[in-house]
């Protein structure tokens, strides 16, 4: 009976042992796909970085930067102003003139639509 006693302890030491054995390899593994996980994150981040520095720098090269169109936008802008501003100069005195013609030169009619 002692030995069959003994047999069991034996045994129940050995399940004991199989647990912690287990325990500790699912906590090596938890760690592991935590770090992995991370390096994942760190890979990511780092080729997202990469990236948008090689599209920065096809985007100069090959468009040109943000300043470069609002230069260009300025000055159209500008030009399109002075044009406007020119042809204001020279189109004032014969608007004037037209808009005094048509209220000081006044033909009373009768409204087609009055009827006797």
């Amino acid at each position: 009976m002692a030995s069959h006693s003994q047999g069991i302890q034996q045994l129940l030491a050995a399940e004991k042992r199989a647990a912690e054995l287990v325990s500790d390899a699912k906590k090596r593994k938890t760690k592991r796909l935590k770090q992995a996980k991370e390096e994942a994150v760190e890979e990511i981040t780092s080729y997202r970085a990469e990236r948008e520095n090689q599209f920065q720098e096809y985007q100069k090269e090959h468009m040109g930067s943000k300043d470069d169109f609002q230069v260009k936008i300025d000055e159209n802008t500008k030009v399109k102003l002075d044009v406007m501003t020119n042809d204001v100069n020279q189109n004032k005195d014969k608007v004037i003139k037209r808009i005094l013609s048509l209220v000081y030169d006044i033909s009373p009619e009768l409204h087609e639509n009055y009827r006797n």
